[in-house]
């Protein structure tokens, strides 16, 4: 049996990223984050695997910001 669930419920995510689940939802309606719609009263749902991607693309989009914006000690840079 696989421990880890299939799907996550907004609030979940935002367990897993540390951010509110209004940030999730956001995130969700941007179309930054798949999820699907489940249920009568259409619950957010998003595939573990989605998650997983989203913060691969975090992580690549973060690696551009910093090839693009060397880090200068002292500069403008080092109050971000």
């Amino acid at each position: 049996m696989n421990a880890t669930p299939r799907f996550l419920q907004l609030a979940d995510v935002a367990e897993v990223l540390n951010i509110s689940g209004a940030q999730v939802y956001a995130l969700v309606r941007r179309g930054d984050l798949k999820a699907i719609k489940i249920g009568g009263r259409g619950q957010w749902r998003v595939e573990a695997s989605e998650l997983e991607a989203y913060v691969q693309r975090a992580y690549a989009e973060a690696d551009r910001f910093v090839r693009d914006h060397p880090f200068v000690e002292g500069g403008p840079s080092s109050r971000e």
